[in-house]
């Protein structure tokens, strides 16, 4: 029996998910894996026990990976799963950018006792107009599973659409409408596109990205969206950039003391993922991530070690040994493995950065014994016998 541990709130409807193989406790020590949203895990301690962690959504940085890869806990996130969710938010975005929407809102909350309101907006609705989409430039920086949906609903709104990722996946790319031209240099991005929306993971690299520098180089009047992660924007560069009149509007979905109720910034409550839709999605994604890591000791989407994959184990046993990235160690399991006389039947390593993976499919039943030795192999994180 597995026992997985929630903390947030997580949908219902991934949770009934889980086989009769599993059930929550309300224990975290007692906790084979846990699913969380936005809990703060870095002052945490983790159990022996702990195998896994799921993010049910994207970004991870609520949860510290190089902790969590020293102690053999791999954590998945959900790649895609909330993507529409966010897609329909940065176009609900450009609107409100585009056409002066609130503050028609407001103006008829503010006369919503006058009887000739009828006649009078007729007369206000002036002060409100705005500007299509269709026939404006936008720039799509990353194309991963967000950007590439947004670059692709923006050409059916007549939009021309320039998207910027040098890393780009061969799947991204397959999926990318070939409506989208595919920039090489993001400075082209800055200069030329009316519109400009950052969908990049928050990396050293990333962090500020959208800077002074990158203002300067932006078209007169551009809006920039951001509903990736706030610190992809330097914000004192963008609020600056609104008083010169360089930047007509900051969209973001991350409002703090710095941007909140500031002239230009239209500032949503961190509703990226705030949807039934989404929710369900990345909760039934993480619980598909769990039992196939439990059971069959497959890695999908992990942010911490390389996924791995040997489908469902139809060998007598599978071993399952995390490790760090170091040469000569398969060799040294299979020789613990064959002076045990235990027959491998299939085996595959995979590799990411400073860490490894191994899974060992086995013709016989593998003792404490073995176990044992395997872990006391230099640079080995964790064993697991999966079946």
């Amino acid at each position: 029996m597995f026992r997985y541990h929630t903390l947030n709130a997580i949908s219902p409807k991934g949770l009934v998910k889980f086989s009769n193989n599993y059930e929550q406790t309300d224990e975290a020590d007692d906790a084979d894996a846990f699913i969380v949203r936005s809990a703060k895990l870095h002052d945490m301690e983790f159990s022996d026990k702990l195998c896994c962690i799921a993010r049910a959504g994207a970004g991870v940085n609520n949860i510290p990976l190089d902790k969590c890869a020293d102690q053999g806990i791999v954590v998945f996130n959900t790649p895609g799963a909330n993507a529409n969710a966010v897609k329909e938010l940065v176009f609900a975005g450009m609107l409100l950018a585009s056409r002066d929407i609130i503050g028609s809102v407001n103006w008829v909350l503010e006369n919503k006792d006058d009887p000739d309101i009828s006649k009078s907006m007729e007369k206000a609705k002036k002060n409100f107009a705005g500007n299509e989409l269709a026939g404006k430039k936008l720039g799509v920086i990353g194309l991963g599973a967000i950007g590439q949906q947004v670059a692709n609903a923006a050409t059916h709104l007549g939009m021309e659409v320039y998207g910027y990722d040098p890393y780009i996946s061969v799947n991204a790319a397959w999926n990318l409408s070939r409506n989208v031209e595919h920039i090489g240099n993001v400075d082209d991005i800055y200069k030329d596109c009316d519109f400009i929306t950052v969908h990049v993971p928050l990396l050293d690299s990333t962090k500020g990205m959208i800077d002074a520098q990158a203002v300067d180089k932006m078209k007169k009047g551009v809006v920039i969206l951001n509903f990736a992660r706030d610190l992809l924007v330097d914000e004192k560069a963008v609020l600056d950039g609104i008083k010169t009149g360089k930047i007509k509007h900051y969209v973001t979905d991350f409002p703090n003391p710095v941007t909140a109720g500031k002239p230009g910034v239209i500032a949503t409550s961190h509703l990226g993922a705030s949807t039934a839709e989404a929710e369900e999605n990345c909760a039934m994604m993480a619980v598909d991530e769990i039992m196939d890591y439990l059971e069959n000791g497959n890695v999908t989407h992990s942010v911490n070690f390389p996924d791995c994959s040997m489908g469902v184990c139809q060998a007598k046993g599978r071993l399952a040994i995390l490790h760090h990235n170091k040469s000569g160690l398969i060799a040294k399991y299979t020789t613990i493995l064959g002076d045990a006389a235990i027959n491998v039947s299939d085996m595959t390593n995979k590799s990411r950065g400073d860490y490894a993976y191994s899974l060992i499919d086995v013709d016989s039943e593998v003792t404490s014994d073995v176990i044992d030795k395997l872990s006391s192999i230099p640079d080995v994180i964790r064993v697991r016998v999966v079946k």
